[in-house]
């Protein structure tokens, strides 16, 4: 029986592969989210005149790629940052008026307008992290797998059934030795 014929992979897949995959920090990557969907509100704001609609479907890849840059240890900090980056890129098009309480409300009230789209990023961010978290723990069980597999059965620890790890052997202090100490189990 031959060796088995390994097909292509499909034109997207190649062309995906291609684009870069930085892994950021959880700090990093809320900082890219948070720069991003700032410049995305100031250019929206000047081409599109603040369009709530331009701006949530920029939103969508924003959290996107915030969740698959980041780093596996830190997959957690993504759905977190997401929301922070939105309301910071909201700003420029919230358009409040009257100093800081005006332009506080006026934030306010963008979040609530627009929370379909915040809750829409939020959950394509947790749901890609979600798949990367489940993906990393399948590549680990079978690393583990593979490595307990390989080592020599010498290597591998066997514990007594009914006896605890760490547990001593032996007798205790200050119990009978000799006749009438119970039962003695042979040593292993």
């Amino acid at each position: 029986m031959g060796a088995p014929v390994r097909r292509p992979a499909p034109p997207v897949v190649v062309a995906l592969r291609r684009l870069p995959n930085p892994r950021l920090t959880g700090l990093g990557a809320g900082l890219f989210a948070s720069a991003a969907m700032l410049v995305i509100g100031f250019l929206d704001w000047l081409l599109f005149d603040g369009s709530p609609v331009v701006f949530g479907l920029l939103f969508l890849p924003v959290s996107a790629l915030t969740a698959l840059w980041v780093r596996t240890a830190d997959l957690v900090t993504a759905p977190i940052s997401v929301p922070i980056a939105f309301a910071v890129g909201v700003v420029p098009i919230s358009g409040g008026s009257g100093g800081i309480g005006g332009q506080a409300m006026a934030l306010v009230t963008a979040l609530a307008v627009h929370a379909g789209w915040l809750y829409g990023g939020t959950l394509v961010a947790g749901l890609i992290t979600c798949v990367r978290k489940v993906r990393d723990m399948g590549r680990r069980q079978r690393a583990a797998g593979v490595a307990r597999a390989s080592a020599p059965a010498g290597a591998r620890p066997r514990l007594r059934s009914g006896a605890k790890s760490g547990a001593k052997s032996g007798p205790k202090p200050g119990a009978k030795s000799g006749a009438g100490a119970g039962p003695r189990r042979p040593a292993p």
